[in-house]
């Protein structure tokens, strides 16, 4: 199985990017790996590259799944996570923004606790 390679500082500057344009600062971002399955039939787990992050009592979470390929999760706790309504995204900055903007709509609209 072909390794997926870690992020390109390109893709970890767009990130960055965006974080600063949403929360007005700098916005630690931590290199994880998790292991996922590619396909839903598939029953190995593959290694995969991730970016982990928390804001506002949110977590976030983007995996790399291959070249120009991303998913995106954020959540609250075990029983409160979210996915952005899109399987997969070919490009990281709209990876990005679509799940900030996911989480704002959702945090508006969440009762407070």
């Amino acid at each position: 199985m072909t390794a997926i390679a870690d992020f390109t500082d390109a893709e970890l500057w767009a990130v960055h990017t965006a974080l600063k344009e949403r929360y007005g600062k700098e916005t630690e971002v931590q290199l994880a790996d998790t292991e996922v399955r590619l396909r839903a039939a598939d029953r190995e787990l593959t290694q995969c590259p991730a970016l982990f992050w928390s804001e506002r009592g949110a977590n976030f979470v983007i995996v790399k799944t291959g070249d120009k390929r991303y998913r995106a999760q954020f959540y609250y706790g075990l029983h409160e996570q979210f996915g952005t309504g899109i399987d997969e995204f070919d490009d990281i900055a709209e990876c990005t923004v679509v799940l900030l903007q996911t989480q704002a709509d959702y945090e508006s609209s969440r009762p407070p606790s």
